[in-house]
């Protein structure tokens, strides 16, 4: 048996509960893949999109739903050593990668005096939408994961003073016909980590060659700070982590004062007197 064929029977195996049924469950539960889709499937270089990608094709050749898949890698600029380790990650894991170039940050470079991070995320969405449009996409499909989930809710509670959340899936604004689709939305990071470190692979942490040119204080990031505030909530409430996660499905609206919908905003005042 090849490498690659061990490592797709431990998602399917040994990983089965936590990561395949995980997995299958977010995608019929949320209709994230359906018949002759056609999707793009982005690989960053990293532990979460690779595991997407080995799942998505496990999925193609069991699903009753036809559907068909892209494998792409965008390249903003990585160095020449992480863009050969993201080639051998996909030839060990036999993906057949696509990849395609960028100047993204050569250009954020030049025009960015602050943090880059919100840009280049910005930019690099837009390249990935006018690719999956030249490969005839409906849909691409990125590795965000549960924990990924869990803190953006709380980020955007901390910092940015709302309560919102990263959807399973998204219809792009600016790209028509184009949708986007998150199939690790129920697998959790420790568990990837887990399959990772199983079958001895190693990927890319971050390929941003930014994080080269800030200080210690700066690459302790929010999220970072999130993760540890998670942590240790959950030293004394184990399943904190998903009531985080449960709490954006189950919103109460009685008991909201507030709520926008359509960019509009709806007060509790709006019916209380009727």
């Amino acid at each position: 048996m090849e490498k690659y064929q061990e490592i797709e029977r431990t998602i399917i195996k040994k990983f089965r509960k936590s990561i395949w049924s995980r997995f299958v469950k977010a995608v019929k539960e949320y209709e994230l893949i359906k018949e002759n889709d056609h999707i793009m499937v982005c690989i960053s270089g990293g532990k979460d999109s690779f595991l997407l990608a080995k799942c998505i094709e496990e999925l193609h050749k069991h699903s009753k739903i036809p559907f068909e898949a892209e494998y792409v890698c965008m390249n903003p600029g990585y160095t020449p050593k992480n863009e050969k380790q993201i080639i051998e990650n996909a030839k060990l894991l036999n993906i057949n990668l696509k990849m395609f170039k960028s100047n993204i940050f050569d250009v954020v470079d030049e025009t960015t005096t602050g943090s880059p991070c919100y840009l280049c995320a910005r930019m690099r969405r837009g390249c990935l939408y006018k690719e999956a449009q030249r490969l005839g996409c409906n849909k691409i499909a990125l590795g965000h994961h549960f924990n990924d989930v869990i803190e953006t809710t709380l980020l955007s509670m901390f910092y940015g003073a709302e309560f919102k959340t990263m959807m399973p899936k998204l219809h792009s604004e600016n790209f028509e016909g184009l949708e986007l689709i998150r199939p690790l939305y129920l697998v959790k990071e420790d568990d990837i980590i887990a399959w990772k470190n199983f079958n001895e692979l190693t990927f890319l942490n971050c390929a941003c060659h930014f994080t080269e040119k800030v200080s210690q204080k700066e690459e302790e990031s929010k999220r970072k700070e999130i993760k540890e505030l998670i942590k240790k909530l959950k030293e004394g409430n184990n399943r904190v982590d998903s009531n985080i996660f449960t709490s954006a499905a189950n919103v109460n609206l009685d008991t909201i004062v507030g709520y926008k919908k359509n960019k509009e905003y709806h007060s509790f005042l709006d019916e209380y007197d009727k």
